[in-house]
């Protein structure tokens, strides 16, 4: 069987930062209880083994003073600026693991929004990226919308919008919903802060896609990136498989493929995408 392997599969630089940002912490711990505020990445198998190691998941809706105070690292994702505030306040020492290009969102949604803009962010509401933009908001002048029904929902009459996106949204998805906001004759301001990354991963997930017969692709299964790229080489090639780690592979399905290509989301750990990798060629 031929395996083709995306180039551009596994760990961005946002994430691959977040977590040897909590191995650092590890190391110099000196006792200190170590905590992420919500799991570091998208991915159980990371997050398992950084529990074993003594690291604990803070939940959203944890009491903070119940805990005992230690270092708390922000997940690359982002929190929301009253988030930081309530953690500070708690008496726990922060690192940031936030995403730079996350982080420039954040400014962007702060600096317009007091410059008189209603902000447009194009994302997944429930998805705590896009969670820790909303709480960079200095007003409720804004709206969270992922699809053209959201839009036909809004009633804006005469403002000047700003749009933004989350990092990981569908390139081309987003494209649309800026050219359907366009057409409306609206004063907008169109910031694409999708990831350069995320746009070269799925655009290469797609072309792989077009061109073998089955299409497997790598990822936690809460990774909103991960099931972009599923949605996308599904679109390519309708065998397209979802799997977390290699004991998710059924490989009777691939009996009769004589090549397959894989790709991986951007909080999937090389070491898995090898094994996958390895089991098929095998």
């Amino acid at each position: 069987m031929k395996v083709t392997l995306a180039k551009r599969a596994g760990f961005c630089f946002g994430v691959k930062r977040a977590v040897d940002m909590v191995y650092e912490q590890i190391e110099d711990a000196k006792e200190r209880p170590i905590y992420t505020y919500g799991p570091i990445i998208h991915n159980e198998e990371v997050v398992k083994e950084l529990a074993e190691k003594g690291v604990r998941v803070i939940a959203e809706d944890e009491d903070l003073h119940g805990l005992e105070p230690g270092t708390v690292i922000i997940r690359s994702h982002g929190v929301g600026r009253k988030v930081k505030e309530d953690l500070e306040n708690a008496g726990f020492t922060i690192v940031d693991a936030t995403c730079p290009f996350v982080q420039k969102i954040h400014r962007y949604v702060a600096k317009y929004a007091e410059e008189g803009y209603f902000v447009l962010i194009v994302g997944s509401e429930s998805h705590p990226e896009v969670q820790g933009i909303v709480g960079w908001m200095p007003n409720d002048s804004y709206a969270v919308i992922s699809t053209p029904q959201d839009l036909e929902d809004l009633a804006l009459a005469g403002e000047k919008i700003c749009i933004v996106s989350q990092t990981t949204f569908n390139y081309n998805k987003f494209q649309e919903l800026v050219e359907i906001i366009r057409k409306k004759g609206y004063d907008i301001l169109v910031l694409n802060t999708i990831c350069n990354a995320t746009e070269e991963r799925q655009s290469e997930a797609a072309t792989i896609a077009r061109d073998v017969d089955a299409m497997i692709v790598i990822g936690g299964k809460h990774s909103s990136n991960t099931q972009k790229l599923f949605e996308i080489c599904k679109k390519e090639c309708q065998d397209t498989y979802y799997i977390q780690t290699k004991e998710d592979l059924d490989l009777s399905v691939l009996q009769s493929i004589s090549n397959v290509g894989i790709t991986a989301g951007a909080s999937t750990p090389n070491k898995i995408i090898e094994e996958v990798q390895k089991i098929c060629q095998k």
